[in-house]
């Protein structure tokens, strides 16, 4: 691991190679790739980021996609010359998009795993407001606790205690907290409301709606947009399983990805 510009970044695989940029969630990191690299992707080179405001990465703001996306184009202009395929869950899906509609010649292809992208404002003011109520826990049992009572229900056990070991931080006052910038995420709750892009024309792009999520992130909107923007070049997969697509289906992510590559 090592940083490139404002950015902590996960490489994982071989040096050389086609690569993949992994985009993690919201509150995640890019260390959640480690299992679906090491376990069903060995031969691929896969550079995951802490996203701005998340993990070890930098937390200054602007918190919005023109800078998330302008933090990854500076990491892959110093990674490779060669467009990448970019696999993005959730958030880091959404962002994925806006990279291919800002900068068309760094992707070749897409793998949107359950994007979060022009959610229901109400929604994201509820969640966005539980975040600033309940910032921590009181330990780690807690956590453990309040994620197996959310997306993380149908995660392996190991998995999740992969996630805590990593991502959980002690806070100031003796209680726990995500390794992120709570400011930083309040305000990509956000942006999450802003109106969805489209990737350009003809790009390939693979997208994955986990079925289990109600209401669901991928809007019939969205999908509908999609479908008829992208034609032929737009292959849809529906999961039945919860939000977290990449931990709760790693072998069926893996195949996408490699069928993209």
């Amino acid at each position: 691991m090592g940083g490139v510009s404002t950015l902590h970044v996960h490489r994982f695989g071989p040096a050389a190679g086609p690569v993949v940029l992994a985009l993690h969630g919201l509150t995640g990191h890019g260390q959640r790739w480690a299992a679906l690299a090491a376990e069903h992707l060995t031969d691929v080179r896969i550079i995951a980021p802490d996203l701005r405001g998340h993990g070890r990465s930098t937390a200054l703001p602007p918190w919005d996609f023109e800078t998330v996306v302008a933090d990854l184009v500076a990491l892959l202009r110093a990674e490779t010359t060669e467009p990448v395929l970019v696999v993005g869950h959730s958030f880091g899906a959404a962002t994925a998009l806006h990279l291919a509609d800002r900068h068309p010649e760094l992707v070749r292809g897409l793998v949107l795993l359950d994007p979060a992208i022009a959610l229901d404002p109400g929604l994201l003011h509820d969640i966005a407001q539980r975040g600033i109520t309940h910032p921590d826990y009181a330990d780690l049992e807690q956590a453990r606790r309040d994620k197996l009572a959310s997306a993380w229900h149908d995660v392996e056990s190991r998995l999740l205690a992969a996630e805590l070991a990593e991502h959980l931080v002690p806070t100031e006052d003796g209680r726990v907290a995500w390794r992120l910038s709570l400011p930083a995420v309040t305000s990509y709750w956000g942006q999450l409301a802003r109106a969805f892009v489209l990737p350009p024309a003809g790009l390939p792009t693979v997208l994955v709606q986990a079925m289990k999520v109600q209401p669901p992130f991928v809007t019939p909107a969205f999908r509908t947009a999609l479908t008829a923007h992208l034609g032929a070049a737009l292959t849809v997969h529906e999961f039945d399983c919860d939000h977290m697509v990449p931990q709760a289906r790693p072998a069926e992510t893996a195949a996408l990805i490699r069928a993209a590559l």
